[in-house]
């Protein structure tokens, strides 16, 4: 029995096939990856942290996307869904459908189980190859976490976390306060037995 050999799926067949798809899939060196549904605390952390900045947001030249905004990294071909992405001052988009950001300023990820070592890692290293993105926030959904890397003149990565539910973090790319309290409103934590 012999193995069929992969085929590989060009950038501008991977965006056929998802503009049409019922689901989302990312991208990455010619292949895609179908995304997972996410949790009931996963989508209110998303829809809290969304309330929160697009409040403050009002009225500022930002705009704030969640979910379903795909972000190109040019320099690597990766496509992703972060879950929140904001860019300030003109958004670029990769071609006129107007769906693949090229230059966040700010991107927010809410951690799972099966997302955590890939969002940290690989992904993180992805998006710090574009030359648009100041911060980079990592939420976790199962404890009160919230870590913010903010890209230095140096261009190194300078972290600030924040671990309990009287926290406010700062969010400077976009001028921005994230109190805790409000991000893990209504979200249940899993008790330690």
């Amino acid at each position: 029995m012999s193995l069929q050999p992969q085929s590989y799926l060009s950038p501008a067949d991977y965006l056929s096939i998802e503009r049409s798809a019922e689901f989302k899939s990312e991208y990455f060196d010619g292949e895609m990856f179908a995304m997972s549904g996410a949790s009931e605390a996963h989508n209110m952390i998303v829809v809290n942290v969304s309330a929160e900045l697009r409040q403050q947001l009002k009225k500022r030249p930002c705009k704030l996307y969640a979910n379903d905004m795909r972000v190109k990294v040019s320099s690597t071909g990766l496509y992703t869904y972060p879950d929140l992405v904001v860019v300030c001052g003109q958004a670029q988009f990769n071609d006129a459908h107007l769906d693949t950001l090229l230059n966040p300023i700010l991107i927010i990820e809410v951690l799972s189980d099966s997302t955590e070592a890939y969002d940290r890692g690989r992904k993180f290293a992805h998006y710090r190859s574009l030359a648009s993105l100041a911060e980079y926030v990592l939420i976790a959904q199962d404890r009160p976490q919230v870590e913010s890397y903010r890209r230095q003149p140096d261009q190194h990565w300078l972290l600030t976390e924040s671990r309990d539910l009287e926290s406010v973090l700062r969010l400077g790319s976009i001028d921005c306060d994230l109190a805790l309290a409000e991000v893990y409103d209504k979200v249940e934590f899993p008790r330690n037995t």
